[in-house]
Parts: structure tokens; C-alpha cells; sequence
């Protein structure tokens, strides 16, 4: 039992050294990019609700992308090659201008094998072309290292490491977590100047650690990758706790009562709709290229319900 105690809070000390570092966001322009547990925008939606609660707002831009990588691999089952985000880096900079970006990939980066040499040098040397490309945008970069891979939900799809193949929705690597444990090791020992890593693995897998004491069963991902509302929470809850931000002690009362919060529907439909826009502004490839003309009007929509989130009578 004891040991089951030690890791929710070595979880926590870890969480604290690297988050010592991390700049503060209030008024800043501030980009999030990722794979599709970054599009999905739950997480992205309940940081912004906790700066605006802590009265430390920024200007919040995310278009994280299904399927993406900064390693730039694609495993051989995959229908089309993985988009990179090196590939539209430079646009989302010059077009988003932010002053903080935040980047959470990894899920996608292992494609999903056992861990390899090549692909973790893959993977680091992608995280450095995304630092040099924010670094000469002039601004600094947050690290987000890759949420947890839970194999408890995909009976029947996971296989060893002596396996013939591995690749997404169809054979999983049963060890992958460890995989992308390795990749958050790699991106918390990175030491670049205007760099900070959060860790979200590490304090997410000593919570679903915890978790899985009283309840076996349980899990954050439906689909073994894919957080749902309480996955995303506790991403948000470390990444405010990175920033400094309060953030209350029970996290299933806390996902109870954003529910039922206005203020919080408001954020996140702000969230969505800028997202939804600025995504294709800023142009893809996910197998066909996608491209949209213009913001305005999504932006217009922003505004407004950014009037309503800081008018008096919804708080």
C-alpha cells in the first residue's frame, strides 16, 4: 500500500522541478499546437477558464491537429503520411504571432512500436527544429511532454515487442507508455534557454496509478490514447499548476462543477469556434491539403463571447 501512496507524490516533486521555470501568461499572445488530443481542446479550454478565474487572461490560440508528429514518422499501416508540425510552423507563427507557444506531442512520435533508438533521435530532433523555428519567431516555448497510453481498454489489439507490425487502430504496442515515458524523460532533459518543459505523463500516470488501487477498471481513455473529461482536466490541472495557478484539490468535484459552470460553457465555446477557424487558416495537410481565406468573422464571434465571459452578471 505504501508504495501505491509513493507514486501520486513522486509524481508531484517531479511535476515541481520542471515546472519551476515556466513564464507567466497574463496578457500574453499565447499559441498551442499538438496532435489530436491537442484539436480535441478540452484541456486547452479548461487552462483558459483557470487564467481567467485567476484574473490572468491571455490571448489563447490552439489548433492542435489529428494524427500530427514532430518526428515527422509514420508507421506502414498509416493510409497517408502523418502531418509534421514542421511543415506548418512557420505559418502558424507568422500568422498567430504569439509571444508564449505551448507544444504537447509524442502519442503519434513512437507511431505507436516499441522503443528504438532511431525513433526516440527522431523525436528529439524534431522537438529541436520546432525549438529553433519559436526561438526565431522570438518566443518562448512550453514543452508539454505526451499524456499517458493506457493498453486496458484495447483487449485484443495490443502485442508484444516480438510483434510483426504495430501501428494506430489496429496493433498496439502493449508497452507504448513506456515509450512515451522515455519521450518525456527526453523532452525534461532538454536544457535550451527560453525553453521549460511541463511534465503532464508523469503526474497523469500516478494518477491513474492511484486511481487503479480503488478501482481496477478505471482508465481516462476509452481508446487506450484518447483522454476523456477527467484525462483532460488533470492535463489542464498540472499544466495551471506549472503556471502557478490555484487549482481546487478534488478534480471529480471540480469536473462537476465546471460542468454546471456559464462562465466555463463560454470559454470553451470561444474555444471551439477560434479553433475550428484558425486551424484551416493557418492550412494543413491531413492526406489532402485544406486551406481557409479568412478569420474575420470567427473572430467577430470571439469578441462577442469574450464580452459575455467577462461581463459582470455571468460571474
Amino acid at each position: 500500500m505504501r508504495r501505491n501512496l509513493f507514486i501520486p507524490l513522486l509524481g508531484l516533486i517531479l511535476a515541481i522541478r520542471v515546472f519551476a521555470d515556466a513564464p507567466a501568461l497574463a496578457g500574453q499572445r499565447a499559441l498551442f499546437l499538438g496532435d489530436s488530443i491537442t484539436q480535441d481542446d478540452r484541456y486547452v479550454s479548461y487552462l483558459e477558464y483557470y487564467l481567467h478565474a485567476a484574473g490572468k487572461s491571455c490571448d489563447l490560440v490552439s489548433i492542435g491537429l489529428s494524427s500530427e508528429t514532430v518526428s515527422g514518422l509514420t508507421e506502414a499501416s498509416s493510409p497517408y503520411p502523418r502531418p509534421c508540425i514542421l511543415e506548418r510552423v512557420d505559418r502558424a507563427l507568422k500568422a498567430v504571432k504569439p509571444t508564449v507557444v505551448f507544444a504537447c506531442y509524442g502519442m503519434n512520435d513512437g507511431i505507436y512500436h516499441p522503443a528504438s533508438p532511431e525513433r526516440l533521435a527522431a523525436f528529439t530532433d524534431g522537438l529541436r527544429q520546432l525549438i529553433a523555428h519559436v526561438r526565431t519567431a522570438g518566443a518562448t516555448l512550453i514543452l508539454l511532454t505526451p499524456p499517458v497510453f493506457d493498453p486496458l481498454p484495447l483487449a485484443g489489439k495490443t502485442v508484444p515487442a516480438t510483434a510483426p507490425d504495430f501501428g494506430y487502430g489496429k496493433i498496439f504496442y502493449i508497452g507504448y507508455d513506456d515509450v512515451l515515458a522515455e519521450f518525456a524523460r527526453a523532452e525534461i532533459a532538454l536544457k535550451v534557454e527560453g525553453v521549460t518543459t511541463i511534465d503532464l505523463h508523469t503526474p497523469m500516470a500516478a494518477a491513474l496509478a492511484a486511481r487503479r488501487v480503488k478501482d481496477p477498471a478505471f482508465t481516462f481513455s476509452k481508446d487506450g490514447v484518447h483522454p476523456g473529461d477527467l484525462g483532460h482536466l488533470v492535463m489542464a490541472r498540472a499544466i495551471a499548476g506549472g503556471l502557478g495557478l490555484p487549482v481546487p484539490a478534488d478534480a471529480d468535484a471540480e469536473l462537476a462543477r465546471l460542468a454546471a459552470d456559464p462562465v466555463f460553457a463560454l470559454v470553451r465555446d470561444r474555444r471551439e469556434r477560434r479553433s475550428e477557424a484558425w486551424l484551416p487558416f493557418v492550412g494543413y495537410t491531413l492526406g489532402t491539403p485544406f486551406k481557409s481565406s479568412s478569420i474575420k468573422a470567427a473572430e467577430k464571434t470571439v469578441a462577442r463571447l469574450q464580452q459575455l465571459i467577462d461581463a459582470p452578471a455571468v460571474k
